[in-house]
């Protein structure tokens, strides 16, 4: 397992960082060719930012003081159908994909 310390849904680095996003991948395969047991772990030394004061704010609802003192949901939008980083990678998409059976048609 290679470790990130970053916030859920950045799994491989921040969106358009394809240096950290390398480096990422990188690792992970570095580790796949050396690790000799089972449950080897890398963490990684990329960090969100300075400090980790992000985690405060990480799967809480924001109060809105605003609107009574409700909850806002600031969750990104879900989508029922693939969305890619770049335009170029959904070009790349033949449709013949194994990974992605679950995909109707």
């Amino acid at each position: 397992m290679v470790y990130l310390d970053f916030p859920l849904g950045h799994t491989a680095g921040r969106a358009h960082d394809v240096q950290s996003q390398r480096a990422v991948v990188v690792a992970a395969l570095r580790l796949l060719e050396e690790s000799r047991q089972p449950g080897s772990t890398t963490k990684l030394r990329q960090r969100w930012s300075e400090d980790d004061a992000w985690k405060d704010g990480v799967m809480r609802p924001k109060l809105n003081v605003d609107r009574g003192g409700g909850f806002d949901d600031d969750r990104v939008e879900r989508f029922a159908t693939p969305q890619y980083q770049e335009s170029e990678d959904a070009a790349l998409v033949t449709g013949n994909c194994p990974t992605c059976v679950w995909l109707e048609e």
